[in-house]
């Protein structure tokens, strides 16, 4: 059963932290599958990994790239894993119903907007009422992350 994360973004947007941590993913040899909610959004986050840091390279693509499995990052509106990715990053309130298909679910909302943590703490309840361990993580003043609560979870038993 995967382990879900929760990142409440509150400094930095999903454009600025997105990156951080897709890098942090792959310093772990993991591979990644971004979700969004729209294909715009897809393709607006694809154009923003090219572009977000000169210095910095990200390898991923999308469907418009083709080619999942030799993608590291891959960007979809799917309930998909075609690159054999480790861990599930869930955008803008994306969802997923095959979590099982990941090590690791990583969601992150925009804590300034109260649509997206109401959504977020639905979220939250489904993946604790179904046993999963969670941890939640919000930003601090200088955009960093702090662990503020874990749960074991019973493994859906």
């Amino acid at each position: 059963m995967p382990e879900i994360r929760f990142y409440h973004l509150t400094k930095k947007s999903l454009e600025e932290a997105l990156p951080d941590l897709l890098g942090r993913s792959l310093d772990r040899g993991w591979r990644a599958v971004v979700k969004a909610r729209s294909d715009e959004r897809t393709e607006s986050l694809n154009q923003h990994l090219w572009t977000f840091d000169d210095r910095a390279f990200l390898p991923h693509g999308s469907d418009k790239d083709g080619r999942p499995g030799l993608q590291p990052i891959w960007l979809t509106t799917e309930d998909e894993n075609p690159n054999g990715a480790q861990v599930l990053f869930l955008a803008d309130g994306a969802d997923t119903a095959n979590s099982g298909l990941f090590e690791t679910v990583c969601v992150l909302f925009d804590g300034r907007d109260d649509e997206a943590v109401a959504r977020a703490r639905g979220q939250w309840t489904a993946f604790k009422d179904a046993g999963h361990p969670m941890t939640y993580w919000q930003q601090n003043e200088r955009g960093g992350w702090e662990k503020k609560q874990e749960t074991a979870g019973d493994g859906g038993a």
